[in-house]
């Protein structure tokens, strides 16, 4: 019994050491995980390179495209009735005001003209003989106004007449290009029939589209700059700025007066035009500067507080071949202009500055 005894004792022992042994080691294993944790290298910075940009004073301009038009266009349409028997106007031809575009006939108009001449005559010597005899109380008042409604009647009919001869000699009615004529030797025209056209290119219109802030910032009378087919460029002045936006544009007709003497520029002709818009700030920079974010809009990436890249969205103002103009960044700023298409905005950054202006 006293074997058993110490047998039971022995196998209690030794649970009792295994258990113990257990815990301790399950908790220095806990300790070792908890204090184990390792310290991250510290990541390398992009560098970048940057240049400072100070905004300056600009005159600002909208460049765009333009046609050319008429200052005014007018459908010549017959006013008398009759066989065309000339035509000395030619299309395409320069004319100027009162040149002969085309003859009607004058069939008996002469011979009505003379005979209503002849009335006139007449009446007036009935007249002039009834206020002789009104003042002797030889013709009552009624007999002189008679007479003297004759008169006027007759005078009337001759002043119709002469009219109507006038009519059948079509002229331009002002200096112009004779841009269509549409009758011919031997046509029979009636009253309302159209003739010719003729337009008006001296001044020539410079027709433009702008958008509405464009619109605000311009006013009648301000220089244009107006380059056409061969890089000749001559100076307008707006004439024309629309009060009502095209609703599906949401654009304003500009129209640009320029001299053109002799019709030298076409109508319907393409150009460039060059609006002044005033003194505004912005910086010039290369166009190697610009730069699109994730969304695909036009911006330039400048080394902000703490060397922190930062996206700012410009537009651009005036371009030109020596590099742009454009707004959208603060007063002074650091461009990065090195580097801009590896970083990203808000990622932070190692910065050398390069010396010089922007775009200088």
């Amino acid at each position: 019994m006293k074997k058993s005894f110490m047998i039971a004792f022995g196998v209690a022992l030794v649970a009792f050491v295994w258990i113990v042994s257990g815990q301790f080691t399950g908790y220095s294993d806990e300790l070792d995980t908890a204090s184990g944790s390792k310290t991250p290298e510290s990541e390398s910075l992009t560098q970048v390179r940057t240049r400072r940009s100070i905004a300056r004073n600009h005159e600002s301009s909208v460049v765009l495209f333009g046609r050319t038009e008429g200052v005014r266009s007018v459908q010549i349409k017959v006013e008398t009735s009759g066989r065309i028997v000339a035509v000395p106007g030619v299309k395409g031809q320069v004319v100027k005001k009162g040149d002969v575009i085309a003859r009607i006939a004058m069939d008996d108009r002469q011979a009505r003209l003379n005979e209503a001449k002849a009335i006139v005559d007449r009446y007036a010597i009935a007249f002039e003989a009834a206020q002789k005899l009104s003042k002797k109380q030889f013709r009552s008042k009624v007999q002189l106004s008679a007479a003297k409604a004759d008169l006027e009647t007759a005078k009337a009919n001759l002043r119709t007449m002469t009219i109507d001869i006038r009519r059948t000699t079509i002229r331009a009615p002002f200096e112009g290009v004779l841009d269509d004529v549409v009758v011919d030797i031997g046509d029979f025209v009636a009253v309302g029939t159209a003739s010719a056209t003729v337009v008006d290119l001296d001044p020539i219109l410079i027709v433009g589209e702008v958008t509405e802030k464009a619109a605000s910032r311009l006013s009648l009378g301000d220089v244009a700059t107006v380059t056409t087919v061969g890089s000749v460029s001559r100076k307008g002045v707006i004439t024309y700025i629309s009060k009502v936006g095209s609703p599906s544009t949401r654009t304003f007709r500009v129209e640009v007066g320029l001299a053109n003497p002799g019709g030298a520029i076409s109508e319907g002709v393409t150009t460039e035009l060059k609006l002044e818009q005033g003194r505004i700030k912005a910086h010039f920079i290369t166009p190697a500067v610009l730069t699109l974010n994730d969304r695909g809009a036009l911006g330039v990436k400048v080394l902000g507080t703490d060397n922190v890249v930062q996206f700012h969205k410009v537009k651009i103002v005036d371009d030109t071949p020596e590099g742009i103009w454009l707004t959208g960044l603060p007063e002074a700023a650091d461009l990065i202009v090195v580097g801009q298409e590896f970083v990203r905005s808000g990622q932070k950054v190692q910065g050398i500055k390069i010396s010089g202006d922007q775009a200088s």
